[in-house]
């Protein structure tokens, strides 16, 4: 990736010669040809790389620290040449790193990409991932290994866990191949050799003495094995963590959701650039999509159900209509036949909907006129899904978390199954936006989105 983007560059800006060079201003004259930088500006990119622990297994395959790593590496890099090229009074020219760099960065990016998808593939197989010792209670094992398995690509494999003795509840059963009970270091050491772990994960529930976890860490550095910690720390994301030493202790701090100030400043403007930039590109066809509605089905273009927004103040959501005109009223007799999440009604094979409706919501054109909810405020591009009242009356006091943040045309619960989820699934994606919401996060939603509603995966 790194010589294409070089050579590409030279080529672009100097085309075939090699003999184009970098002049100075220095009291001593040396020549340095583009060609000889351009090596040298590779060996230097991969080294930094490197020493960026970009291929650091830890982070192979899941998160963004991967990519995060692999850009801070390219930008160093050449924010220092350009310091040293100023410094030194080097007349290097501005289009050869001008291409270099983007195109660089940008093949990097979309190489690891690839690679994680080939990673993540297998260790979906059973491949390439670590083995792991659960330590803790029966409870806390569970939860921990059914965490895991849901998230395969992550590429840690639960193969058995260890209880301690006084953690051993018999009412409770443990789903692992192995599972062992003791007390002692000698057992624990006993029972990652005989699940072959190669990854030793204390959970939450583990009543461990911190002086036999001390000696248990220098027992599995010896050994080559990862230790991990896993605290009682639920969907919550990375940059609300810190941790930091006081008293010998490394303390977890949590930082509370920011959902005010200058972020929630920052993701309006983001919505209103976007959204009336959508409605302008998309008038035509939306004004070609209106009159098709009209033909395939006599009735109003447009369809406008009250929904509850931020801070449980009530609007009207506006999308194409998809339905015959008394949709509403046969709702009632169809309700019995709903294969929905148990609190919101879906048919896969809904009799109301019309023909051209059922392209338009397999493809969520029909969401199209939500733009202007968004431009006028009442919707986000991304955030939780917009529930009915009649759903509202029915969430547990927590679940109103929801009304915290605007709620988007598009979010977790769009390119996480869509209609497949589960109700305590959809809640569960849309607590953890709520908790952990960025404008890095949306943007990544927004192109999960084009993913998923091209495969059409949950949409109905």
């Amino acid at each position: 990736m790194i010589t294409a983007a070089v050579v590409v560059a030279h080529l672009v800006r100097f085309g075939a010669t090699t003999n184009a060079s970098v002049s100075e201003s220095l009291p001593f004259t040396f020549d340095i040809s583009y060609a000889a930088l351009g090596i040298a500006i590779g060996a230097l990119w991969w080294l930094a790389l490197t020493g960026w622990n970009t291929r650091d297994d830890r982070f192979l395959g899941a998160g963004l620290e991967e990519y995060k790593r692999v850009a801070a590496a390219s930008l160093y890099l050449f924010g220092g040449l350009a310091i040293l090229s100023y410094a030194a009074r080097v007349d290097t020219a501005r289009g050869y790193v001008g291409i270099a760099l983007p195109l660089g960065l940008l093949l990097l990016l979309f190489g690891r990409w690839g690679a994680r998808k080939y990673i993540r593939a297998a260790r979906n197989h059973g491949k390439l991932s670590r083995r792991v010792l659960l330590i803790g209670g029966p409870e806390a094992v569970n939860h921990l290994a059914g965490s895991l398995r849901d998230d395969a690509g992550a590429g840690y494999s639960p193969v058995g866990a260890f209880l301690p003795q006084h953690d051993a509840d018999e009412s409770h059963t443990v789903d692992l191949e192995y599972v062992s009970r003791g007390s002692t270091l000698s057992d624990i050491l006993t029972s990652i050799d005989e699940a072959y772990a190669d990854t030793v994960a204390i959970s939450s529930g583990s009543s461990l003495a911190p002086a036999l976890v001390r000696r248990l860490g220098w027992e599995l550095q010896a050994r080559g094995v990862q230790m991990i910690m896993a605290p009682a720390l639920t969907d919550v994301a990375g940059p609300r963590i810190h941790t930091q030493p006081i008293a010998g202790l490394p303390l977890i701090h949590v930082s509370a959701p920011e959902l005010k100030g200058i972020k929630r400043f920052a993701k309006r403007a983001f919505d209103v650039f976007f959204a009336a930039l959508g409605l302008v590109i998309l008038a035509p066809f939306m004004l070609l999509l209106a009159v098709l509605i009209r033909f395939d089905d006599p009735g109003p273009v447009f369809f406008h159900q009250r929904r509850i927004g931020i801070d449980g103040r009530p609007f009207y959501m506006h999308k194409f209509r998809s339905m015959v005109v008394d949709a509403e009223q046969r709702l009632a007799e169809l309700r019995a036949a709903s294969e929905g999440n148990g609190v919101l009604f879906k048919m896969k094979q809904d009799p109301r909907i019309t023909k051209l409706g059922a392209f338009i919501r397999r493809c969520s054109i029909d969401e199209l006129p939500q733009l202007w909810n968004v431009l006028r405020g009442e919707m986000s591009l991304v955030g939780p899904r917009p529930p009915l009242p009649q759903e509202v009356d029915t969430y547990e006091d927590f679940v109103h978390r929801r009304l915290m943040v605007t709620p988007g045309i598009t979010g977790l619960w769009q390119v996480s199954g869509r209609s497949d989820l589960t109700w305590d699934e959809s809640v569960r994606l849309d607590l953890y936006y709520v908790e952990n919401w960025s404008l890095t996060q949306d943007f990544i939603i927004i192109l999960k989105t084009a993913k998923a509603v091209f495969s059409k995966s949950g949409a109905y």
